[in-house]
């Protein structure tokens, strides 16, 4: 995975104001999920160009809808740079079957997809992918599930296994273990009924199919403890497509967890102007995946996220492909 030079991709990035982009840019549309012939909404914004351009698919976060602004700031650089840009809501938040990863899920965010391509003009060898906690989770069940249709997926502060986490939420006292058992139907451990759905309903069940996507996967290093997704969940993501060479030992990840801090032998000293005062911790590349650990918590970094979304673009239209 290669980078392009940091202080050039923070000088290309340009988040616009909200002063500088009219609210009739986005519009709330409805369209045909192929999984039920339901009506499911989203937010859209048309460039309306005669010219084929990229399409950013962002995915609310785990309690939030299609209607969430938090992933506004990569809406708004969207439409400075007359990209597609679509925010579907995906059965909402995950508190029931319909939801958290659902058949139902997939087959939503792929109609998405298709209803920009058959109302836009959509380069298809330019759609991305982005999503934060549970839409982090979500940005690799699709990964896993259809990777034929992302030119790339940045996946922030994912999860990446639902038994893991029920557990994980349950310890910590974190309501989120009470949304899972509604939407998988029990524990973990309940029957094997329910055991199915946790383990259809999770990324790591499906991302070894995603060996051939370009991956970025963030995380922030005191998420789990000043945040509600273990750092774990984004290294187990990244063993899941790394070589088994660049795979981090149990160990290791335990360490992450458990000390907040990066073991002593994989410290690194990393400089990467995109993510400002969260700087990345640790950084590793494997194949077409890249994990960062940067100094933050449960959160997105907009402006890396946008820096990465447009470095890539770049290499892949420059390299011809």
């Amino acid at each position: 995975m290669r980078f392009i030079s940091a202080l050039i991709l923070l000088a290309s990035v340009a988040i616009v104001s909200d002063n500088d982009v009219c609210a009739e840019d986005v519009t709330e549309i409805r369209y045909v999920s192929s999984a039920d012939e339901s009506q499911q909404p989203a937010m859209f914004y048309n460039p309306n160009t005669g010219d084929p351009v990229p399409l950013v698919v962002a995915l609310h976060t785990w309690s939030g809808d299609y209607k969430q602004d938090s992933h506004k700031d990569i809406q708004q650089w969207c439409i400075q740079k007359g990209w597609a840009y679509i925010h579907p809501n995906f059965r909402g938040p995950n508190f029931r079957p319909e939801a958290t990863g659902s058949e139902l899920v997939v087959k939503d965010i792929v109609s998405a997809v298709d209803y920009a391509k058959q109302t836009a003009n959509i380069d298809p060898t330019s759609i991305y992918l982005v999503g934060t906690s549970g839409g982090g989770y979500t940005s690799l069940v699709m990964a896993g599930h259809h990777p034929e249709i992302w030119a790339g997926v940045s996946a922030w502060v994912p999860i990446s296994e639902l038994a893991a986490w029920y557990h994980q939420c349950k310890q910590a006292n974190r309501n989120y273990y009470k949304n899972i058992v509604a939407s998988c139907g029990g524990a973990p451990g309940s029957s094997d009924e329910v055991d199915e759905e946790y383990r259809k309903r999770s990324p790591l069940t499906y991302l070894a199919n995603a060996k051939d996507v370009t991956l970025h996967l963030n995380a922030g290093i005191r998420d789990g403890h000043d945040g509600s997704v273990p750092i774990s969940h984004s290294l187990l993501a990244f063993n899941e497509v790394a070589a088994a060479e660049d795979r981090l030992s149990a160990d290791e990840i335990a360490y992450f967890d458990k000390e907040v801090k990066v073991p002593e032998t994989l410290k690194q000293v990393i400089s990467d102007p995109s993510y400002g005062s969260k700087q990345p911790l640790f950084r590793r590349s494997s194949g077409n995946a890249t994990v960062t650990i940067f100094d933050g918590r449960h959160e997105l970094v907009s402006e890396a996220a946008i820096a990465w979304i447009e470095s890539l673009y770049e290499g892949q239209h420059r390299n011809g492909e």
